[in-house]
């Protein structure tokens, strides 16, 4: 009897590819009936009820094929709109914008667009883990520029230059910052606009948390005078308007890139659902009231933890924007991932492990404001137990 033969290896690029173990700290807390989840990035207030009706009337009009490669004109023209009035950023909707299954997806086709094997990009340490992720499914090369707590996590042009070589091929900028909160002060990105422009490099600004901003504002690179040229903008509605499972984002870029991209997001998902660019469009058509409101509940949250940390004597980093905090968990002496085990384990408390963003968030824990101010006490009290006896 004939042996049958074992089947080939997955590809090379699967075996690369360390995504750290989050899902297994998310599997323990779904066992854990009296769990807090502290650790995703999705927020827990419902998508706004004008938003939910206008997917609802989209799908009884029977909006239900695909639409357009590039995305739903009327929501491109609302996007365009919205561009020039709040960002000062000029993109033609017909070329210029393209609609993606959101922002992740513009992410990657992105950086497919720019990297060849070997190809390089500069991005601020910590960072958010799914562009390390994809770089090693395309073979490209994060390099970490530094950042300090001390500094508010705050980025230093002169690190982005030391660290351009003949392989650079883009400097990708979060501001805020996931994970840290962090927004990157107005002066800072001009600098490394230059530092752009001296280098011939491409900028990919993901201003996804834009509406989040507790301290600062928004600052879009493309706005600059000669920055419109190399910079591509990517946006989106999940954080704003708590739409994570709708799956509609865009990115705004000079139309040379934006026909490549069309094509290339062609291939994943042919275009976001249709009846989720509808509900684009009411959200950034509709009343806008509700953004005011959610960052001022979030805001609220963000002081509510930072006392409750300050009060167990639990030090951390305070964020300027998102409903991300840096909680500095280093006198454990426990790694990140050790600690949010350790806490999962004991205390049914899930958070994200700093060291998953790269060197520079480890001896740290991410915690999401996503749940409400009582439910954040009482993960505040269960994670001062693990932190005061580690062991």
């Amino acid at each position: 009897m004939t042996s049958t033969p074992a089947l080939p290896a997955l590809a090379e690029r699967m075996r690369r590819v360390d995504a750290g173990r989050a899902e297994a700290l998310m599997a323990m807390l779904q066992r854990r009936p009296d769990g807090i989840g502290l650790g995703r990035g999705d927020p827990d207030l419902p998508t706004p009820p004008h938003i939910v009706e206008a997917g609802r009337d989209a799908l009884a009009r029977g909006a239900t094929r695909y639409t357009s490669l590039r995305g739903l004109r009327e929501l491109r023209e609302a996007i365009a709109d919205k561009l020039r009035a709040e960002n000062g950023i000029t993109a033609d909707p017909e070329l210029e914008i393209v609609i993606t299954t959101g922002t992740q997806e513009a992410v990657f086709v992105i950086l497919c667009a720019l990297l060849d094997r070997g190809d390089e990009i500069l991005l601020a340490d910590p960072y958010y883990n799914s562009y390390a992720t994809m770089l090693a499914y395309l073979q490209g090369v994060l390099v970490p520029v530094p950042t300090s707590p001390q500094d508010g996590f705050q980025i230093d042009p002169d690190e982005f230059e030391k660290r351009v070589t003949p392989r650079t091929k883009a400097i990708v900028l979060l501001t805020p910052n996931n994970p840290t909160g962090t927004v990157y002060a107005p002066e800072r990105l001009e600098a490394i606009a230059r530092v752009a422009e001296r280098h011939g490099l491409y900028v990919v600004s993901d201003e996804l948390y834009e509406k989040l901003i507790f301290t600062g504002r928004a600052f879009s690179l493309a706005s600059l005078p000669g920055l419109e040229a190399r910079t591509i903008t990517i946006n989106g509605f999940s954080k704003a308007y708590s739409m994570t499972g709708w799956r509609v984002g865009y990115l705004a870029a000079p139309r040379a890139i934006a026909d490549r991209l069309v094509t290339l997001r062609h291939t994943l998902t042919i275009c976001a659902p249709a009846m989720s660019q509808h509900a684009a469009v009411a959200a950034l058509r509709g009343p806008q009231d509700c953004l005011a409101e959610r960052l001022a509940g979030f805001r609220a949250r963000r002081d509510f933890l930072l006392a409750r940390l300050a009060a167990a004597d639990i030090p951390c980093v305070a964020p300027d924007g998102t409903f991300y905090v840096m909680v500095d968990i280093g006198r454990s002496g426990l790694s990140s991932e050790a600690f949010a085990f350790a806490l999962m384990e004991r205390e049914g408390v899930f958070v994200y492990p700093g060291g998953y963003f790269g060197a520079r968030g480890e001896g740290f824990e991410r915690v999401s404001l996503v749940v409400p101010e009582p439910v954040l006490a009482e993960a505040v009290d269960r994670l001062a137990r693990v932190l005061h006896r580690p062991a």
